[in-house]
């Protein structure tokens, strides 16, 4: 049986392979909303205030991840920032009817 401190390396090890996991699964998580935006165009029934207000908590889990030298956080705030702002710019220029979107049809 492996003493006290192999134990917990054992336990921090496993749980820091499943945090990593979990924020890879955080980030994709908002992939499937992302590409029904992208394809319906349109916005009805999705709160900008909420999807906003995530990308800015993102943001600053990013500074924060990046001055704690945490670099599974950095990364997997990353991902996620980028999944939920492609969510939060698609909200915005629709509800705003950006031209540019008719031209690429």
């Amino acid at each position: 049986m492996p003493d006290d401190s192999k134990r917990e390396k054992m336990i921090r090890a496993l749980v820091e392979i499943l945090f990593s996991c979990a924020l890879f699964v955080n980030a994709v998580l908002y992939i499937p909303q992302a590409v029904k935006l992208y394809k319906t165009k349109r916005s009805q029934g999705l709160s900008l205030f909420m999807f906003a207000g995530f990308s800015v908590i993102q943001l600053l889990t990013i500074l924060h991840a990046y001055f704690e030298r945490d670099w599974i956080l950095l990364v997997g705030y990353i991902l996620a920032f980028i999944t939920c702002g492609a969510i939060t710019l698609q909200l915005v220029l629709y509800r705003k009817g950006y031209p540019i979107w008719k031209q690429w049809k």
